[in-house]
């Protein structure tokens, strides 16, 4: 009950910053938007995208100082880099990240952010199924 208790504080703080930000700056809060924000040089010290990104960062750091301590990696660094890269290609293939389309965009009820968090999904689950079952990784 713990876990889900976490779970959903957490589903529900995120929720939260992401109404929040759409409110007070008028933009969605997917975050390869905020980081594409933060990386372009004309854009680089105007956006408050920034906040956003570094409290994403930091939060989970304060968390684990005063509630779970350690938190367990099981890849390797360099399945870590090819895991990374192929998120960056597919979210520029999609137009968009997992949480531009997943809560921003469902939260919009924008159709084609439906499709594509359907297809994430779908894709999640085939290849968990496939490393858990078909090729009995894990």
């Amino acid at each position: 009950m713990h876990d889900f208790l976490i779970a959903f504080l957490g589903g529900l703080l995120l929720g939260i910053a992401v109404v929040g930000y759409l409110y007070v700056h008028g933009r969605i809060a997917g975050i390869s938007g905020l980081i594409g924000q933060v990386l372009n040089p004309t854009t680089m010290f105007k956006t408050p995208a920034i906040w956003f990104l570094l409290g994403l960062i930091t939060v989970p750091f304060i968390y684990g100082l005063f509630v779970q301590p350690e938190i367990e990696l099981n890849a390797s660094p360099l399945m870590m880099v090819v895991a990374g890269v192929l998120v960056g290609f597919g979210t520029r293939l999609g137009s968009g990240c997992t949480s531009g389309h997943g809560i921003c965009g469902i939260s919009r009820l924008s159709k084609r952010s439906i499709v594509a968090t359907m297809s994430f999904m779908f894709a999640g689950f085939v290849t968990v199924y496939m490393i858990r079952h078909i090729t009995g990784a894990f």
